[in-house]
């Protein structure tokens, strides 16, 4: 980030980015995705309920990246992402004391604002500057993958207390059992989030030298050329459609205790499994990119998930367990993959460096909208087709979403490098 910096502190600038830029939605988003069976219970809520939920937090979220694109080009990262932690922090003690579903929805919202206006951009332009004009394939994919691997590092914890705490699956069948445990994992998940936030104070470099200062109607002649781009159209489409892949990959733990058979123990440990490929696979991705085609790349992950999630969706494989979770390895791979790259072709999209906040908050404003609808579908879905049926059309929907990204990343792909403000 800063030029000239040693490499030793350079290094520990990336960590820092990495820590923070996972941490930040794990109250919001990996809680429920490790532990969405109980977490059903414990608030006393159903899926549709949940969906809602995320439904608030998309909402505010679209907002929040259209206003808070052009803030991370005008003020210190380091600032926006330390205040964005601290708040969310804030928000996941409340939700510790179990509140009311209808307090739920507020605190998402909240979360909304603090995750997505506050620290989105900034940590998307932090992390450009970090990797320089010669390796966004491994800023992006050091970034994601290393997002993985803390997820994955907390989400074992997490697991691991939350087991321990439990103490076998007859206590599990009591409601009033999981309260405790599923608290004092939030309680820690929001004292981890604090604290990262003062990382991030202390390690993040106060970069307000390099921050845009040009004049507001230049600025906006900018912004009005970005928005005609087709290149930024095409990316945030690629967005949508790897973004509502992720959403589903929410649906790996109750698919394993619905549909396979696994107890609840061993759903959560299916999540977190996800959450160490998520990693592996992002940091793998990322040095490829470097020296790979960034846009084929893309579009192979997209045939992947799409071949996957039809292969899940209708059943060719249900008759063993084995190949069932083999390709739901598969199609994550493809998913975690695209994470990886999505970002790292800013350049191949022709947007300048000074715009990154800005242009990030454009296609982010578009490309997270699964954010609003993915949750509820899912959980129409899964609420009103019990059983494997629900499952297997969340499946082919993300087989769906897949199938556009395909035809949108070959049509990246044509105009990269075409395009420039």
């Amino acid at each position: 980030m800063v030029a000239g910096a040693p490499k030793g502190r350079h290094m520990i600038t990336l960590l820092t980015l990495v820590i923070a830029g996972e941490i930040v939605f794990f109250l919001p988003f990996l809680l429920p995705r490790i532990f969405r069976p109980t977490m059903l219970v414990v608030f006393d809520i159903s899926n549709v309920q949940l969906g809602a939920f995320f439904s608030a937090y998309g909402v505010i979220a679209m907002l929040s990246y259209a206003f808070g694109g052009p803030l991370a080009d005008r003020f210190s990262a380091k600032r926006l992402m330390a205040v964005a932690l601290w708040l969310t922090a804030m928000g996941g003690v409340f939700i510790a004391f179990i509140p009311s579903p209808a307090w739920l929805v507020v605190i998402y919202g909240f979360w909304g604002f603090t995750t997505i206006f506050l620290f989105w951009a900034a940590m998307i332009r932090a992390t450009r500057e970090w990797g320089g004009p010669m390796h966004q394939g491994r800023a992006f994919g050091w970034l994601e993958g290393g997002r993985g691997l803390v997820a994955a590092i907390l989400g074992t914890l997490t697991w691991l207390v939350f087991a321990q705490l439990s103490i076998d699956e007859e206590a599990l069948a009591v409601t009033q059992s999981r309260f405790q445990p599923f608290q004092k994992v939030i309680f820690v998940t929001s004292l981890l989030t604090a604290l990262t936030g003062w990382l991030v104070w202390t390690f993040i470099p106060d970069n307000k030298e390099k921050l845009e200062r040009e004049p507001h109607d230049i600025v906006l002649r900018k912004i009005g050329r970005l928005v005609r781009m087709s290149t930024v159209w095409s990316l945030a489409i690629i967005i949508i459609c790897a973004y509502s892949g992720y959403k589903i990959t929410d649906d790996f733990s109750l698919y394993a205790r619905e549909v396979l058979g696994f107890s609840e123990i061993a759903a959560a440990a299916t999540g977190v499994s996800a959450l160490w490929l998520r990693g592996i696979v992002a940091i793998v991705t990322g040095l490829l990119a470097d020296r790979l085609n960034k846009t084929n790349m893309i579009s192979a992950c997209f045939a992947l998930s799409l071949s996957g999630g039809l292969l899940t969706g209708l059943g060719v494989l249900e008759w063993s367990t084995l190949l069932v979770l083999l390709n739901m390895t598969a199609l994550a791979t493809g998913i975690y993959a695209i994470r990886a790259l999505y970002f790292a072709v800013l350049r191949e999209a022709g947007i300048p460096l000074t715009l990154t906040g800005t242009a990030v908050g454009i296609v982010s404003f578009l490309g997270y909208t699964p954010d609003v609808f993915m949750s509820p579908w899912m959980g129409h879905l899964l609420d009103n087709y019990p059983g494997e049926t629900g499952h297997r059309y969340v499946f082919i929907v993300l087989a769906g979403f897949g199938f556009i990204g395909l035809i949108t990343s070959m049509f990246f792909r044509r105009f990269s490098g075409t395009q420039e403000i």
